[in-house]
This record gives structure tokens, C-alpha cells and sequence, in this order.
């Protein structure tokens, strides 16, 4: 699709999505990480396309909730490290791009105007547990855990977690999560304040629904402007780090520990 001559929303047909889906019913849009076959785990189409429909969601004036899921048993695993050791491990220049379809795509998630639901339907580990964090609410099925694995993985977790962890659990368990990369059930999760609501896994929507009704009732500019100040310390510490994580993984990527981590991650599989 060629790039649009106003911020015009469109029908999510139009935007020939491959790694994602993306539904408009009014007052909510939905967007579903949808390559269940790799737990949904992201690569640089599907950041891409995240980026275009939280845009196109934020011109929409029908839509007045976003919700972000997965398909499948996952809601994200975070970064495809297949295609990182294909495209990325070794090259440090060709991963600061992909870092920063990264950064766009939360950008936009983060940026654009209208609350935000994480439906987290199943495991959430790394940058899925990222993506949820920057989500305004979260609801989570109760079979369901969050991890991080970036120091086992060789990759520092500096896309949000580093930065929203302490802001959103106090300090010594963000330490817990990010050094341990022990599995958080997820009653702890929300014993914790890293997610809003734990239920059955067939209670989901109908709480996921619940949400999103309530939010749809409030008033839509009033709602932005507050979503904007409830955003300053997670913006402060984002933007205070993120171009520097950015810059820092890239050369990381040219170093042995990463190399040998994904490769035998990749050689378990």
C-alpha cells in the first residue's frame, strides 16, 4: 500500500497484513501477533505491521480501544531468535535497524491516544511481556506465566523491561524477573501489579469485553491527555534509555556471548 496523503484511517483489508490481524469493530480494534507456529515470537514484517495498525487505529475516531492478543497458546515470546541468528547475530548494523522497527512499533503502541488492553491469552515471555507493559491494562488467563530469558539469551531485556520493571513492581522483584528469568505465575503477576486481572481461561472475554465497554463510555480527548500523564515516568525512562540499549545491543550482537547463547538455544529445538 503506498503511504497515505492524510492520517485517514482505512479497512484492515486495504493493509495486507501477513503477521498480524488486524480487526476494526467499533468502539474497539483488535490486533492479534498471529504466528502461533513460533508462539507468536516477532521478527521485523510483524513489528512493521504492529507500527501500521496502532497508526491507523489512532486516526480512527470510531475506535475508542485498542486490544493487542495473540493466537494460538502464546500471547508473545518475545524477539524470533531464529531470524536473529539468520540476519542479525554478527551484523551490528543490520540489527540497529531492526531495533528500531522495534522501537517504532512500541512507540506507536505506546503513542496511540486511546487506551490500550493486553488480552495475554497464554505465555508471555520477553519482549511479549515488553509489549504487554506498555499496554495501559492487562487481563491474563490464570494457566499463563511471564519470564524473561535476555541473560540467558545474551540480550540485555533494555526494551522495557530494564525501564518499566521497577516502575511497575518496585525495584528487588524487577531485579527477581530480569537476574532470575525464573517462570511468574500469574496470580503473582497480579499480586505483583504487572497485570490488572487473572481469570479462567473462559472468563477471558468476557473480562477482556467488560474492560473495553467501560473504557468505550469515557470521554476520548480526556481520556489521551490522561493516558499522556499517566505515560511520564514510563516515557522518562524509556527515552532516557532506549536510543543507548539501541546502540548498545547492536555491537553486542558482534560479541561471543549472544552467538553461543542462541545457538544453543536454537540447537535445543
Amino acid at each position: 500500500m503506498t503511504e497515505p496523503d492524510r492520517p485517514a484511517p482505512v479497512d484492515p483489508g486495504e493493509l495486507g497484513f501477513e503477521r498480524i490481524d488486524y480487526e476494526k469493530s467499533p468502539p474497539r480494534a483488535t490486533i492479534t501477533l498471529n504466528r502461533p507456529e513460533v508462539l507468536n515470537a516477532f521478527d521485523f514484517r510483524m513489528l512493521r505491521e504492529l507500527a501500521r495498525a496502532c497508526e491507523d487505529a489512532s486516526w480512527d475516531d470510531s475506535i475508542r480501544v485498542v486490544v493487542l492478543t495473540g493466537a494460538g497458546r502464546a500471547f508473545c515470546v518475545g524477539a524470533d531468535l531464529k531470524s536473529w541468528s539468520e540476519g542479525y547475530l554478527g551484523n551490528p548494523g543490520e540489527y540497529w535497524k531492526w531495533f528500531g522497527a522495534f522501537k517504532d512499533a512500541h512507540d506507536r503502541l505506546r503513542e496511540v491516544g486511546k487506551p490500550t488492553v493486553a488480552r495475554i491469552n497464554g505465555i508471555c515471555v520477553g519482549g511479549g511481556n515488553e509489549l504487554q507493559m506498555a499496554c495501559d491494562l492487562a487481563v491474563m488467563v490464570e494457566d499463563a506465566f511471564i519470564r524473561h530469558v535476555g541473560p540467558e539469551h545474551g540480550s540485555v531485556p533494555a526494551g522495557g523491561a530494564t525501564q518499566w520493571l521497577p516502575i511497575m513492581v518496585g525495584d528487588r522483584r524487577a531485579r527477581e524477573i530480569v537476574l532470575l528469568c525464573e517462570e511468574l505465575p500469574a496470580r503473582k503477576a497480579e499480586e505483583w501489579g504487572l497485570v490488572n486481572r487473572v481469570v479462567p481461561a473462559e472468563e477471558l472475554d468476557a473480562e477482556v469485553d467488560r474492560i473495553v465497554e467501560n473504557l468505550a463510555r469515557k470521554l476520548p480527548q480526556t481520556t489521551r491527555y490522561a493516558r499522556q500523564h499517566l505515560n511520564f515516568w514510563r516515557d522518562l525512562a524509556w527515552h532516557q534509555t532506549i536510543n543507548h540499549a539501541r546502540d548498545w545491543l547492536a555491537l553486542s550482537m558482534a560479541t561471543d556471548e549472544p552467538k553461543e547463547a542462541i545457538k544453543k538455544f536454537l540447537e535445543k529445538k
